[in-house]
């Protein structure tokens, strides 16, 4: 498992999307969502290859969110144009360096050694359903709701990584 540094923004407009905007990932890989009932959002995206921070740095950098971020959002949502920045923060997008997928299931030399992990900003969304698959191996023995073999830690020891176009 690795990390690259990567930058969220929070913003406010008030005139900006309502309660029911969900989580929106542009097709430019900008994403915001909306961050309580004030008109307030968060967003970011991830940079190209070629473009990734110093992972020893940790500081903001504001030009990222001016130059390369804002005109996307405000291309997306015309009331962005007049949003404005409250605050920034920098962390580390970690993730499973193999093929960018979770992990989950028994660890193949480690007796009664469950993982769930490598989720990377994915981790969320897939927490229910890893969850349960957990649980479900952990109690019975095997996969019942869902099948999630693939994830499992097979395709590592055999150097098969699980590609998905939308990581």
């Amino acid at each position: 498992f690795g990390g690259s540094p990567r930058y969220v923004f929070s913003w406010h407009c008030p005139d900006g999307p309502g309660l029911s905007c969900p989580l929106l990932v542009d097709t430019s890989g900008a994403y915001f969502r909306r961050d309580g009932i004030a008109g307030n959002y968060l967003g970011g995206m991830s940079p190209p290859e070629e473009e990734e921070p110093d992972p020893s740095d940790l500081s903001v950098d504001h030009d990222y969110f001016q130059e390369r971020l804002w005109p996307l959002l405000a291309r997306r949502v015309p009331s962005f144009e007049a949003l404005r920045v409250r605050g920034a923060w920098a962390g580390y997008y970690d993730y499973n360096t193999f093929d960018q997928n979770g992990v989950l299931g028994p660890h193949p030399r480690l007796e009664n050694l469950f993982v769930a992990g490598g989720f990377s900003g994915h981790g969320l969304q897939h927490a229910p359903a890893a969850g349960r698959a957990l649980a479900e191996l952990v109690v019975r023995g095997r996969f019942e709701s869902l099948d999630l073999q693939r994830l499992g830690w097979a395709r590592l020891g055999k150097g098969e990584p699980l590609r998905e176009g939308g990581v």
